[in-house]
């Protein structure tokens, strides 16, 4: 129901990011005012959350998209404690992790910035590069390589640290992690967009370790956790923000897809699934082809810049079973696997990009007798997964892991969770994509975009993002 005088706000998307929107729009943690606008959240399937989801499992409330968040950026532990689950908050139960390197899971080393080394003697001494890979180390420490591009806007990420650490570096550390979190490569990844103090560590003299360390200071003993979830689920900060904006007014339409928007006057029209809306304005926090599809007839540049992005999909496979299935004690949170790897005695590479101890990591769903595994396949360039059935990615899982981690019998209890074209990829210069996008938008009036295909795609990043286009156009 709109309001007579009121302005009226719709916000496209109701995954965080536009939920995060309709939460600033309808008064934010102050709560609304009497100039606080009719907010109405239309959303294509027929869930809030996009891929904020948790499902039961082996009997308890198991993630099966981000299982938590940062803890460093405020954005998320913010709105959890403006709705009100400050108690549900829980820290990550274990630090540290592995990475698949010269036939086994080798702990990361201390010292590693986004699995770029700060230190030469904890990457040294973990084994996990080999002699070839502790020489570009060394050589960094002792005659290092000079910049040769002098000061520039954005770099790909992989020839930058090959330069100045050597390919080792990039292919067994540098490309799981950062490569791993966008579920891209790192060969044409943008630095400013995902790892800015790389390019300010690449201009000083000197060693480029040293430089990196003096930009990304080590945490203290004493620091909070880096890591948190809530309690139930990440699917319950979605719960309670319905909850809460219900009770502020905000409508919310499912299962309605927006069909096309029109200008009306100085404001929108907007034709969903569920019928027409006109207002003041928009928020688009959809994924960026959809934004682009709805922008193309208002303005061709806006939608052709969110036409270049690409998307990754990855499928992930949830695994319940018994204790004495896995010999080795587990150690930290999980292990990455590289891209370039390949299966002992093949020349096919591996399908598992990573695997989450979630028993450990969240100590919340650990049970007695029983470990919780996620493994994670799919890359951008690397669809092998969308085309196997959930038993054959399932066995594959499985066989995988028998070599990676050394399991054996047979899962308790699986579930494999597909999501296409979940993850954007920033190539170089995506942020001067993203100001050509905003500028655009900006100039049509009344609208505004937000998620994870512009300046983040984590957790904090999105609802930064969804709150971000609620001011812009507040």
């Amino acid at each position: 129901m709109v309001s007579a005088g009121r302005r009226c706000v719709v916000v496209v998307g109701g995954g965080i990011s536009g939920l995060a929107a309709a939460w600033e729009l309808s008064g934010g943690g102050d709560g609304p005012t009497d100039r606080t606008p009719d907010v109405i959240v239309i959303e294509a399937s027929d869930r809030l959350g996009g891929a904020l989801r948790t499902v039961e499992f082996g009997g308890r409330p198991v993630d099966v998209g981000p299982d938590g968040f940062l803890g460093r950026r405020p954005e998320a532990l913010d709105l959890c404690r403006e709705v009100g689950l400050d108690d549900a908050l829980v820290p990550i139960g274990r630090r540290g992790a592995g990475v698949w390197s010269r036939g086994r899971v080798r702990t990361l080393p201390e010292g590693l910035a986004l699995g770029i080394p700060t230190r030469w003697w904890p990457t040294a001494r973990s084994g996990i590069l080999g002699f070839r890979g502790q020489l570009g180390l060394a050589r960094d420490a002792l005659l290092p390589r000079p910049d040769v591009r002098g000061p520039l806007g954005d770099r790909s990420i992989g020839p930058l640290v090959t330069r100045k650490l050597g390919h080792t570096v990039v292919d067994v550390l540098a490309d799981p992690l950062i490569g791993g979190i966008h579920a891209g490569s790192v060969d044409d990844m943008s630095a400013a967009a995902t790892f800015p103090p790389l390019l300010a560590a690449a201009q000083r003299k000197g060693s480029f370790m040293r430089a990196l360390r003096a930009e990304v200071p080590t945490p203290a003993p004493d620091a909070p956790p880096l890591f948190w979830a809530l309690h139930s689920g990440m699917a319950s900060l979605i719960a309670q923000l319905r909850t809460t904006l219900t009770g502020r007014g905000v409508t919310f339409h499912l299962n309605s897809a927006v069909e096309q928007m029109m200008r009306s006057g100085t404001g929108w029209t907007i034709a969903a699934g569920h019928g027409t809306v006109t207002a003041d304005a928009i928020v688009l926090a959809q994924p960026a082809p959809e934004t682009s599809r709805l922008l193309q007839p208002h303005d061709d540049e806006a939608s052709g810049l969110l036409g270049s992005i690409d998307y990754a999909s990855v499928t992930l496979v949830t695994l319940r079973l018994a204790e004495d299935a896995v010999p080795e004690p587990l150690a930290g949170t999980g292990f990455l696997v590289p891209r370039h790897g390949t299966k002992p005695g093949t020349s096919e590479s591996w399908a598992v990009t990573a695997c989450t101890y979630l028993s450990q990591k969240w100590p919340s769903l650990a049970q007695e007798g029983e470990i919780l595994l996620r493994a994670s396949l799919g890359r951008f360039g690397d669809d092998r997964a969308s085309g196997w059935s959930d038993e054959e990615v399932v066995e594959r899982v499985w066989s995988e892991l028998g070599t990676l981690m050394k399991v054996q019998g047979a899962p308790l209890e699986s579930m494999v969770t597909r999501w296409p074209l979940a993850f954007p990829q920033y190539r170089v210069h995506h942020l001067m994509r993203t100001a050509g996008i905003e500028s655009s938008v900006s100039h049509l009036g009344g609208v505004a975009v937000a998620g994870a295909a512009y300046r983040g795609v984590g957790i904090p990043a999105c609802i930064a993002s969804g709150r971000a286009a609620a001011q812009a156009i507040a």
